[in-house]
C-alpha cells in the first residue's frame, strides 16, 4: 500500500510537470507508516527492467553501465553480505567512496537494511574523520583501500571494510558477490526510522548532525524531481561529490523517483574543458552543476562543444544572472535555479516551462507552504525564509541529531527557519538576498553580497567574487571584495581601475564597492565561500577606489 500511494504521488507530479500551478494546488505528500524506498520502490520497478539506470565514467574514460535490475540484484547480494559481516537496523555506516558502482550498491543495501548512512567526501583529513567516527557513533566504515591509511592514526571503533581490493585488517565488499540475489529484510522498516546523517558545511560553525529518515529523503525529493523535470528517458548528470546532501538529492533520489539513469564522471580533478567533452560524446539530456562549475565552464568557448542537453539546473548557492546569460547565448537553454538545503530536499525552484525571472530561484514547490519572516517572526516580504510546519511537509529533516535545543530554535513558533533571507515579488517568485549572517550594513543600508557579487561578475576578468564588510571609520563599514581573477588577467592597479570604473555606473553610491582584494577565496569542503574567514583576514594586496583621482568625480 505505502508504494502505491508513492506512485500516485510521483505520477501527479509527472503528468503535470508543465503546469506549475495544477501542481502545487494539487500535490499532496503521502502519509507512509511503513516505508523502505529500495524495497517497496526501487525493486519493484527494477523487476524485469532493463533500461539504463546508471552511466559511470571511470578516470581513465571507461564505462560501467548497469540496468535497474542489475542494480536491484547486485544490492540484495551486498546487503546480503554486509548483513554477514555484522551490520544491523540502525548502525551506522560511514561511507567515504568516490563516483563509482559501490557507492551506488552500498546505498540500496544500506536501506534494505535499515542501517544508518553516514556520507563523508574522500577529501576529509583524519581529524574530520575523527569527528565524524565520534560524534556520529559510526560502527563501520566503507571506502577504498587508497583511503584506509587517512585511519591508521584513529582509534579503531569500528569495522573496515573496503570496496576494492583487501586490505590489512579491512574485509573486501568484492566478496558480496557470493551472496544470494535476492533479500528478505528482517523486519518492516518505518517511514520515521533514520536513513541518513550528514554533517553539515557550516560557513560559520562546527558542522552539525542532519538526520534524515526513510521518508524525508526518499520520498521528499518528489520537489527535487519536479524540480529538475526528469523524465523516464533522461539521461541525468548532476556535476557533485558524494559526502554532502545535493549528491543523493539529484545522483540517486530525484533522477530514480522519476525512472531516469543516472550519468556521472569519477574525475580526480575537475576540468571544465574534460566536462564539456563528455558532454559532448555522451548522450546526457540534463545538467544539473553548482555556480562553480557554470563559471568555470564560461572560461571556454561553449559553442565548440555540441551537446545533447534538453535541460539546465544550478543549486548550492544563488546563480548570477550573467552565467545563466552567457549559458543561454551559447546553448539556448535557460538555467532553472534551485533552492534547497542539507535540511530539507528542494523548496524553491525555476520549474520547466515557466517563466523565468533573472535573478530569481523561482517559486515554492509542490509539497511546501512557505513564509518570509521579520525579525519578529512576522509574515512580510523581505525577510527569513521559512516553511510552515502546519501541513508536516515530508522533505524536512528529523531533527539535529544530539541537538535537541538546535532542533526546537530552528522549529520554534510553527516554522522552520533556514537562516536565508530572500524577497518576494507580488507573483511569488523569490529571490535570494543572502544568509542572515552575512548581510550587513553600511552607511545604515542593508546590503546582498550576493547582489553585488553578480555585478562584478559581469566583468570578464573576475572568476570568483566574494563580499565581505570591511571596517570604516566614517560609514561603519563599506563593501569589500575579495576576487579571483580569470585565466589572462593579472591582479594589480590596472586591473583594480579597470573593475572600479566598470562598477562605479552599475551600483548605486551607497552600493559601491569600496575596497578590492586579488586573493583566493576560502571555501568549505562542499564549495561554498566562508566569508566570516575573510572579515577576519588581514588586508594584503588590495585597492581602495580612492585611490584613483581620476575616478573621484563619480565615487562620492
Amino acid at each position: 500500500m505505502s508504494a502505491t500511494e508513492f506512485l500516485a504521488a510521483r505520477d501527479f507530479l509527472l503528468r503535470h510537470r508543465l503546469d506549475y500551478q495544477t501542481a502545487y494546488d494539487g500535490f499532496q505528500w503521502p502519509r507512509l507508516t511503513h516505508f523502505n524506498w529500495a524495497l517497496d520502490y526501487f525493486d519493484r520497478m527494477a523487476q524485469d527492467n532493463h533500461s539504463p539506470a546508471l552511466h559511470l565514467l571511470d578516470e581513465s574514460g571507461q564505462p560501467t553501465l548497469r540496468s535497474f535490475a542489475q542494480l536491484s540484484a547486485e544490492s540484495n547480494q551486498l546487503a546480503n553480505y554486509l548483513r554477514s559481516a555484522g551490520v544491523r537496523r540502525g548502525d551506522r555506516i560511514l561511507l567515504m567512496l568516490g563516483n563509482e558502482l559501490p557507492l551506488w550498491l552500498v546505498m540500496l543495501a544500506a536501506i534494505k537494511l535499515g542501517a544508518v548512512v553516514v556520507p563523508a567526501t574522500t577529501l576529509l583529513a583524519p581529524a574530520d574523520l575523527q569527528d565524524r567516527l565520534q560524534r556520529g557513533d559510526v560502527r563501520f566504515v566503507i571506502t577504498t583501500s587508497s583511503h584506509v591509511s587517512k585511519f591508521d592514526t584513529l582509534p579503531k571503533t569500528f569495522t573496515g571494510l573496503v570496496s576494492d581490493k583487501p586490505a590489512a585488517n579491512w574485509s573486501s565488499l568484492n566478496d558480496a558477490s557470493s551472496h544470494p540475489t535476492t533479500f528478505t529484510p528482517a523486519a518492516a522498516t518505518r517511514a520515521s526510522d533514520p536513513l541518513l546523517l550528514y554533517f553539515t558545511s557550516g560557513t560559520t560553525a562546527q558542522p552539525k548532525l542532519v538526520e534524515h529518515s526513510h521518508a524525508s529523503y526518499p520520498v521528499g525529493h518528489l520537489s527535487t524531481m519536479y524540480w529538475l523535470g526528469l523524465q523516464p528517458a533522461d539521461l541525468h548528470w548532476n556535476i557533485s561529490s558524494h559526502g554532502w546532501a545535493k549528491h543523493a538529492w539529484s545522483c540517486l533520489f530525484a533522477p530514480w523517483n522519476a525512472g531516469a539513469a543516472v550519468f556521472s564522471s569519477n574525475y580526480a580533478r575537475f576540468q571544465g574543458r574534460e566536462v564539456l567533452q563528455t558532454l559532448a560524446s555522451h548522450p546526457i539530456t540534463s545538467l544539473c552543476a553548482p555556480p562553480t562549475v557554470w563559471r568555470m565552464l564560461i572560461q571556454h568557448n561553449l559553442t565548440e562543444f555540441p551537446v545533447s542537453l534538453r535541460s539546465l539546473a544550478s543549486a548550492g548557492e544563488p546563480l548570477n544572472p550573467e552565467v545563466i546569460a552567457r549559458i543561454r547565448d551559447a546553448w539556448g537553454l535557460d538555467i532553472r535555479d534551485g533552492y534547497g538545503q542539507t535540511e530539507t530536499t528542494c523548496l524553491v525552484g525555476n520549474s520547466p516551462g515557466q517563466p523565468l525571472l533573472p535573478g530569481s530561484m523561482g517559486r515554492p514547490l509542490p509539497g511546501f507552504s512557505l513564509a518570509l519572516l521579520d525579525p519578529d517572526g512576522h509574515p512580510c516580504d523581505d525577510g527569513e525564509l521559512a516553511i510552515r510546519l502546519d501541513n508536516s511537509p515530508t522533505g524536512l529533516l528529523l531533527g539535529y541529531a544530539g541537538d535537541p535545543d538546535k532542533t526546537a530554535e530552528t522549529t520554534r513558533g510553527g516554522f522552520y527557519r533556514t537562516g536565508d533571507i530572500a524577497h518576494r515579488d507580488p507573483n511569488g517568485y523569490l529571490t535570494y538576498i543572502g544568509r542572515a549572517d552575512d548581510v550587513f550594513k553600511a552607511s545604515d543600508y542593508r546590503l546582498s553580497p550576493f547582489e553585488l557579487e553578480s555585478v562584478l561578475l559581469e566583468h570578464p576578468a573576475i572568476a570568483e567574487a566574494a563580499v565581505v564588510p570591511a571596517p570604516d571609520p566614517v560609514r561603519a563599514a563599506v563593501p569589500k571584495a575579495f576576487l579571483v581573477l580569470a585565466p589572462g588577467y593579472t591582479p594589480g592597479p590596472e586591473t583594480a581601475r579597470d573593475i572600479f570604473a566598470f562598477l562605479l555606473p552599475r551600483l548605486a553610491p551607497y552600493k559601491r564597492i569600496r575596497i578590492i582584494e586579488f586573493a583566493d577565496l576560502p571555501k568549505t569542503i562542499s564549495g561554498k565561500i566562508r566569508r566570516t574567514e575573510l572579515r577576519r583576514r588581514p588586508a594584503l594586496q588590495q585597492f581602495a577606489l580612492e585611490d584613483f583621482p581620476d575616478l573621484r568625480g563619480g565615487a562620492s
